[in-house]
């Protein structure tokens, strides 16, 4: 594995930003996680003047092959034809992505069939994972590999001048592979975090939540073993995710997390390096019940519950707004010396004179 050197959050800047905000034309603490948020930044950049635009979107693509096992409502031929979809400018994530301005690629690390458009970022491992139920979903190299490619792209579109990452995903099965991998990290009951996905029926449900239980039991992955766990039970886009989070984090750039497939692989790459969930940002609730156990695991609260659970990075370009919003706050608003506005003591000196 890479050598990652996450630095530590910059408190100084943090302490200055919690000053500064006491200074806004407001009382203190009336804008709530929207100061939280700011601060947060600030550690996370380094600097009291704020900026995330533009932000940035990876989606990376892969497919599993745990789909033969009936686990899911869609056929794998449809992850192809969403490559092609988002590529034209089609999906949600496209939609909500030209609505902040994003910078935006899409990578196919294992995609299951051949990719023909020339504007998809051709990083190909391996044509899908295998079906983790009676095989290794991947090898550790094909791991590594992935997290390697993740990793690269995440430092490409950082250079290229993105100010905030969003990292998405396509792939029918991703969340039993998401469940499997979560239910290995955490040790959760696999039908206490399994969920209905694409909109499964009650009998693949249960399949599901079988064959999350079954593989686990034959490949017994080591809780503190990220490429174990992904070479025994995960997904080549999972650890391309997780790669680019590592970039991000290293780079001081905040991730503005996904849903559930995005922070399972969140997990994974707090697994590589613990560090990196300073960097982090949850955009929303995904109506996935894995979800909440994940969030747990990284010990972050969402920003949004918008009952979404689409994937692609939509929930975080939808948030992303609200990030905007705080930046605005900080770099924007006049505060009580400059604006003539009196302060709440001065308010009170008047009052009692």
């Amino acid at each position: 594995m890479m050598n990652i050197d996450i630095p530590l959050l910059n408190k100084a800047a943090g302490e200055k930003a919690t000053s500064y905000i006491a200074t806004l034309t407001k009382p203190i603490g009336s804008l709530g996680r929207l100061e939280e948020i700011a601060i947060s930044l600030a550690e996370m950049t380094g600097n009291l003047t704020l900026e995330i635009t533009p932000p940035g979107i990876i989606v990376f693509a892969a497919d599993h092959g745990i789909v033969k096992e009936g686990v899911s409502a869609y056929p794998q031929e449809v992850t192809l034809q969403m490559v092609a979809n988002i590529v034209n400018g089609g999906a949600a994530i496209n939609v909500f992505g030209r609505q902040i301005g994003a910078k935006f690629k899409v990578v196919d690390v294992g995609v299951a069939g051949d990719v023909t458009e020339v504007q998809v970022i051709h990083k190909k491992i391996r044509q899908g994972t295998g079906s983790f139920l009676t095989e290794l979903a991947m090898t550790r190299e094909e791991a590594e590999k992935a997290v390697l490619i993740g990793y690269e792209e995440g430092i490409q579109i950082i250079e290229s001048g993105i100010k905030c990452l969003i990292i998405g995903e396509v792939g029918i099965g991703n969340t039993t592979a998401s469940s499997a991998v979560l239910a290995s990290i955490t040790g959760a009951d696999p039908a206490a975090i399994v969920g209905f996905g694409t909109g499964i029926s009650t009998e693949q449900h249960n399949r599901k939540v079988a064959v999350v239980r079954d593989a686990i039991s034959l490949h017994q992955p080591k809780p503190t073993d990220a490429i174990d766990i992904l070479s025994k039970v995960g997904g080549l886009e999972m650890a391309a995710m997780a790669g680019a989070m590592l970039a991000a984090a290293e780079k001081r750039v905040p991730i503005l997390v996904d849903g559930f497939i995005c922070t399972v692989s969140a997990c994974l790459a707090k697994l590589m390096a613990p560090t990196v969930v300073d960097y982090m940002i949850l955009s929303h609730q995904s109506v996935e019940p894995g979800h909440t156990t994940a969030v747990k695991h990284l010990q972050k609260e969402p920003l949004l519950q918008l009952n979404m659970r689409l994937g692609e990075g939509t929930g975080a370009a939808v948030a992303f707004p609200i990030l905007q919003s705080a930046v605005n706050m900080i770099n924007e608003m006049a505060t009580f010396e400059n604006s003539g506005v009196s302060g709440k003591d001065e308010t009170e000196v008047i009052m009692n004179s």
